[in-house]
């Protein structure tokens, strides 16, 4: 299992800076951010000098992009909205497979028009699903092109907030290329630590052989994000029950401070 981190943990716009960072921070792979180069996180094109920039910045750090991001809201309920994140996405997928990164993860998207991670009460309504599964379906024929995987990430604010609806998709979906980006503070809002530890071990069952990436990003109690082991998620655990599914893909932290990302990196790595 490598351990990784965001690359928009750290400050800057050119590739090489942003991952000697993550390198000198104890980080062996990134979940990278187009925004790194200076560009939009997601951009309606990529040059070839960035591609070659970044696949620099790679063999010259050693660091490894276990994923590429390539959020838009894909339940967004203006579909010029979504037409325009899906092309988006097209160019975020055609680079992840130009610079040989295997995952591009997603947002499963909100009926809010106006911010893609936050909740509204629509999205329980079944053409909020609809619109969702049309735009993944559609996502799913340009990652089959380019031989890309897409990560969907439960959220308790998004359309699939639980591992059983992620496995509902990827069962409606029929695509091998689907996964799932497990984030055990995305899992619930708020939590004892053993009431935490029940659904993350739930959820771990039932996303068993379907993992692509796993986050390790905590909660205290009271539903506040925390860096990884401030909270109530019990990463020990974690650790060993994606361990008992075997997965041994990434595990990339995300929500802190660059000040404190060398003490997460050691944190982690002494439980693995």
């Amino acid at each position: 299992m490598q351990i990784g981190i965001f690359t928009k943990t750290f400050p800057g716009t050119e590739p090489l800076g942003v991952l000697s960072a993550v390198r000198d921070s104890g980080y062996a792979c990134a979940q990278f951010n187009l925004a790194c180069c200076g560009l939009p996180s997601m951009p309606d094109a990529v040059s070839e000098a960035t591609i070659a920039a970044v696949r620099l910045a790679v063999g010259t750090t050693g660091v490894s992009l276990a994923a590429l991001s390539g959020t838009y809201n894909m339940a967004h309920p203006d579909i010029a909205v979504r037409r325009s994140g899906l092309a988006q996405l097209a160019v975020v997928i055609e680079t992840a497979s130009a610079l040989s990164i295997p995952l591009v993860t997603l947002c499963t998207g909100t009926r809010d028009p106006n911010d893609q991670w936050a909740y509204h009460p629509d999205n329980g309504d079944p053409s909020a699903w609809a619109d969702m599964a049309a735009e993944m379906s559609k996502a799913l024929e340009l990652a089959e092109r380019h031989s890309v995987d897409l990560g969907i990430e439960p959220e308790q604010a998004n359309i699939v907030t639980s591992a059983c609806d992620a496995r509902r998709l990827i069962d409606e979906m029929g695509s091998r290329r689907l996964r799932i980006v497990l984030d055990p503070a995305n899992l619930f809002e708020q939590a004892t630590p053993a009431k935490a530890q029940a659904i993350v071990e739930e959820a771990i069952e039932t996303s068993a052989g379907h993992i692509a990436l796993a986050h390790a990003k905590d909660r205290y109690a009271d539903g506040r994000f925390a860096t990884a082991g401030q909270g109530v998620v019990d990463f020990a655990d974690f650790i060993a029950r994606l361990r008992s599914v075997n997965f041994d893909g990434p595990l990339v932290t995300h929500g802190l401070s660059a000040s404190e990302a060398s003490g997460v990196a050691g944190f982690l790595k002494a439980l693995i």
